[in-house]
């Protein structure tokens, strides 16, 4: 009595189609009822890439290294016995590449601020798989819930300074869906601007009268003093 294959199942035997660049991964395909021995071939956007003669319904495994981007295409196995015709054909697969990120960049449109400013930070990795997920940090405690990106652009976050504590130090952390791979920018702290006092401007402008002063008077000794001198011959 010989029995029809069923639909095989293509699973990725690591659990997990996030892979990166240079990555060893396996594939099982399955029929798990039909007749034996059983052919699997496995194809990536219809192109056939190998195929396994199993004698019985032991899943046939396929090995293979993601080496770069056209390796993620879409992949799909057929089973076939000695009594089917044109073979089933499996569920299909794609496998999303995962790049680390880079160590993110903490910055400011200003590095200097004073008491009662609103000031903003921006935070973004330059490389890695989107989204990137960042959270900014004063010292070791968080002021900002995840801010999640599905872009390459910067995350934001607004600050109100208040206080002389204020001008700690700031941080952000960045990280992916790629494992074990968070990163922590460099260090950005604001420096106190100095506030010019209100007397300062009517110091400086009597300071330029009394010079103009001292320079008029100077001119205008010759004058003075020459006709005195000749009336006194």
């Amino acid at each position: 009595f010989l029995e029809m294959l069923s639909n095989p199942m293509l699973i990725p035997v690591q659990g997990t189609l996030n892979v990166v660049m240079n990555q060893n991964v396996t594939l099982s395909c399955h029929s798990d009822s039909g007749s034996p021995p059983v052919r699997y071939t496995l194809f990536k956007c219809s192109q056939k890439v190998s195929t396994l003669n199993m004698p019985d319904l032991t899943p046939g495994l396929f090995n293979l290294t993601i080496n770069s981007a056209s390796d993620v295409g879409e992949y799909k196995c057929k089973a076939e016995n000695n009594i089917s015709s044109g073979g089933k054909y499996s569920n299909s697969l794609n496998f999303t590449l995962i790049e680390p990120i880079s160590k993110p960049v903490l910055s400011s449109p200003t590095s200097q601020a004073k008491k009662g400013q609103n000031v903003t930070l921006f935070c973004l990795s330059e490389n890695g798989s989107l989204p990137i997920s960042y959270i900014f940090f004063k010292g070791r405690k968080s002021i900002s819930p995840p801010v999640k990106m599905q872009k390459r652009e910067a995350a934001v976050i607004f600050l109100f300074i208040n206080s002389p504590s204020d001008f700690g130090t700031y941080k952000c952390r960045a990280e992916n869906s790629f494992c074990n791979n968070t990163k922590y920018s460099n260090s950005f702290n604001f420096t106190l601007e100095e506030e010019r006092s209100h007397s300062q401007p009517l110091i400086i402008s009597l300071g330029l009268i009394l010079l103009l002063f001292v320079i008029g008077f100077s001119l205008a000794i010759p004058f003075f003093i020459i006709p005195s001198y000749k009336a006194s011959e």
